[in-house]
């Protein structure tokens, strides 16, 4: 490669790592640019308010005190939901993933409930706990509990037999395999689980 060809490659890469680094500013900088010009067509706050009017009306929001009470009150619902989630899913995926008797009862039963729509769940969780927290906690946990049960079975699917045969020869019991092998060889797919869940308990309570 010659000197010149190498510079000019120098500074194509030099060029476009610039552009990888700062893609999310002209990314939201599109937006912005395209919300304003919609925002023009329009021209009716009601249907589209400008990007400065709603970051203003965003900014006044934030440091009302009641919207701060009720942001620390979602997000009390969606942490509640999200531990129901993993603590259903969790100890059911391993169990599932660990027996292939334990799945071929509980499958049908997790395929059968997964395919009713969350919104057909609404007013069966009204007439079952009210119109207090009892319904959002049994709808975000609903949604929540099936990326963690999901992944957790893809976790233990995953570990390679060598690794209990040799837990088992070292005399390891089940809850050692459990605590030292099961646990940190799936903690990956649970924690992709976990997100999943966590995003879906959000959009639920929205």
């Amino acid at each position: 490669m010659t000197p010149p060809q190498a510079r000019g490659k120098q500074a194509n890469g030099g060029f476009l790592g610039w552009v990888s680094r700062q893609q999310w500013i002209l990314s939201v900088g599109v937006i912005l640019i395209v919300w304003q010009l919609a925002a023009a067509h329009y021209d009716a706050e009601i249907i589209l308010p400008y990007p400065a009017a709603t970051l203003k009306a965003l900014a006044a929001a934030l440091v009302d005190p009641e919207t701060l009470i009720n942001l620390g009150i979602t997000l009390g619902r969606v942490l509640t939901g999200f531990a129901y989630a993993l603590i259903i899913g969790v100890p059911l995926g391993m169990a599932m993933g660990a027996s292939k008797k334990v799945r071929r009862v509980v499958s049908p039963i997790v395929d059968s409930v997964r395919q009713v729509p969350i919104m057909a769940w609404v007013p069966l969780t009204i007439v079952w706990f009210g119109l207090g927290d009892g319904p959002t906690l049994f709808l975000i946990t609903m949604v929540g509990v099936f990326p963690i049960l999901l992944s957790t079975i893809a976790g233990v699917d995953n570990i390679s037999p060598d690794f209990f045969h040799a837990a088992r020869s070292m005399g390891a019991s089940k809850g050692s395999i459990i605590k030292n092998v099961v646990i940190p060889a799936a903690g990956p797919d649970i924690l992709t689980g976990a997100r999943l869940a966590m995003s879906a308990g959000w959009m639920s309570v929205i």
